[in-house]
């Protein structure tokens, strides 16, 4: 075996992914920019620190649990001309959890809530930030078996530490009394601790039918919204509009 050889071999068997894979490329390279050994070994272990750094990252928005993974950047904002595409952008720098404010995304289905949640919460996992991303109704359904098993309140602590916690869908299905209280509780919990981005189809004005309590409704509310940036989405639907271009792509062939 030739020292280059058990050199790589010994990167291997460190773990070393990344500088073993640019180890042949780099001993050339490095030799033309004729550079000293410590200048030469900070930039193979750079190599290093990138990687894992990369692998961290999509470890995080695997964990997060996000349908698709979506960026703002890819967002049509020509198709959605209520929105400010710059003061969106500007989200993914997120601030706003430095002051531990909420977001909150309404609109009519197919306009893109879901996108935009999505895209804040691939921006934390991409900045270190550890992210969990649920549909309400699947939220409240793990409530609901937490209780019956004992485990309630600790499943309800555990979803009250996510740093940000997107909540998909609040209001597609109504949900029971008992469900609204365990629902605020979560909410009291994060309040002015963590963000929280929501999206929903219905007007804060009709959470109470959703809730099937005024009173939790507006306790809810008054812990959500204190602290937030509502955005209301007038746009018409992606879907349709998908759904019309493949229609007329079809007839026309």
């Amino acid at each position: 075996m030739t020292n280059f050889q058990e050199l790589l071999h010994n990167l291997q068997q460190l773990g070393l992914v990344k500088c073993a894979e640019y180890l042949p490329n780099f001993v050339s390279e490095e030799a033309n920019k004729n550079l000293s050994l410590t200048e030469a070994l900070l930039d193979l272990t750079n190599k290093e620190l990138e990687h894992i750094e990369q692998e961290k990252v999509k470890q995080r928005i695997r964990n997060a649990r996000f349908p698709k993974s979506k960026r703002m950047i890819d967002f049509d904002f020509t198709f959605q001309p209520s929105l400010n595409r710059n003061e969106l952008l500007e989200l993914t720098s997120l601030s706003f959890m430095e002051q531990c404010a909420n977001i909150c995304f309404l609109g009519n289905s197919g306009v893109g809530k879901t996108h935009l949640a999505t895209s804040l919460g691939v921006a934390a996992c991409e900045q270190g930030i550890k992210v969990k991303f649920i549909v309400f109704h699947d939220l409240v359904s793990r409530f609901t078996k937490a209780y019956h098993k004992g485990t309630l309140e600790r499943l309800i602590k555990v979803y009250a530490n996510y740093p940000l916690l997107i909540i998909d869908e609040i209001g597609y299905v109504p949900i029971t009394r008992d469900q609204a209280d365990w629902f605020y509780q979560l909410m009291s919990l994060r309040y002015e601790r963590f963000s929280t981005v929501i999206t929903t189809n219905i007007p804060f004005s009709m959470w109470g039918q959703v809730f099937n309590n005024d009173a939790v409704s507006a306790a809810i509310l008054d812990r959500l919204i204190h602290h937030s940036k509502i955005y209301k989405i007038t746009g018409n639907s992606y879907r349709m509009k998908d759904y019309q271009e493949n229609r007329d792509q079809n007839s026309s062939s």
